[in-house]
């Protein structure tokens, strides 16, 4: 403002107006926002670190947690420009551009513990099994033994000696009672024992009732063709095999020992080559095995463990 006279001598005031500044930039807006923002993350933090209990704070923890990271930049680049997902990605981002990232959930945990254990019951629960079944194969051995000396030792049943034939299967320890060229072990054409096949049964009795297998009986008869008004082959087989089972359980077998009684007729013959042979004529009886089959090695040390 400047004053001056005018000719007449009154004072003329003259106001000179400036320029104006005009408005103050709003960056300082964003950074107060960006503060206030920042603060209440912070109190929201505190908030959670004070309610969660530690296993919450784990899982959000593991949440937040990133598996794989990329590298490569894009962006405007600097501290804010933003992370590409691959080199190809556009470099024209703006500084506010996400960074990428890609979170994968841990692998569960192993039981290493549990499949450890696991592994040693199987291994128990093994030995065990074949611990039973070398038991098992001593005690049939034993009773093969045993049951060839009691018939060498009785005179009355020694001359059938050649007629038992005794083996050992993956089934179990069969006993087989065959007929010979003279010799047969029943009545012709029916089920009655014959008084030596009774004593060399009640032989058979004595020394398997000392053990606990289950039994199985079979009959079986040669390849003849044998038809008695309706009575054929196989009744005569099963007739012979319930017979045995008699003799059996009257000598100390016991009824629940009894796994089967069959009759099988000519369909297994002992001797292929000629099913009308005598020894096709027999009674299968075996001892049933309890554990499983021991490997050829074992029944060996079996063997020679008597």
């Amino acid at each position: 403002m400047s004053d001056r006279r005018n000719t007449d001598g009154s004072i003329v005031i003259k106001k000179i107006k400036k320029g104006e500044h005009g408005h103050h930039g709003g960056a300082w807006k964003v950074a107060y926002a960006d503060f206030v923002t920042a603060m209440m993350a912070f109190f929201l933090l505190l908030w959670l670190l004070s309610a969660t209990t530690d296993d919450q704070k784990k899982g959000i923890s593991e949440y937040f947690t990133p598996a794989s990271v990329s590298l490569s930049s894009g962006g405007a680049g600097g501290l804010l420009g933003g992370l590409a997902l691959s080199p190809g990605a556009s470099a024209s981002a703006s500084s506010s551009a996400p960074v990428i990232v890609t979170i994968a959930s841990p692998p569960p945990p192993q039981p290493t513990k549990v499949v450890e254990e696991t592994k040693g019951a199987d291994k128990e629960k093994e030995a065990q099994e074949r611990f039973k079944a070398q038991q098992e194969q001593v005690a049939f051995n034993d009773a093969q033994e045993a049951l060839k000396r009691a018939i060498e030792e009785d005179p009355e049943i020694r001359d059938l000696k050649n007629q038992i034939i005794i083996d050992m299967t993956p089934e179990g320890m069969p006993i087989q009672l065959t007929d010979k060229d003279g010799g047969s072990m029943f009545a012709a054409g029916s089920a009655q024992v014959t008084p030596k096949t009774r004593k060399l049964l009640a032989t058979v009795a004595k020394v398997m009732e000392k053990l606990p297998n289950k039994v199985s009986i079979a009959g079986h008869t040669d390849a003849s063709p044998f038809n008695r008004q309706g009575y054929t082959n196989w009744e005569l087989s099963s007739d012979r095999a319930n017979s045995s089972r008699r003799v059996l359980t009257e000598n100390g077998v016991i009824q629940e020992r009894m796994a089967r009684v069959i009759g099988k007729a000519a369909t297994e013959p002992l001797n292929e080559e000629d099913p009308l042979k005598p020894e096709n004529r027999r009674i299968t009886i075996v001892l049933m095995r309890e554990a499983p089959v021991l490997p050829p090695e074992l029944v060996k040390k079996a063997d020679g463990s008597r």
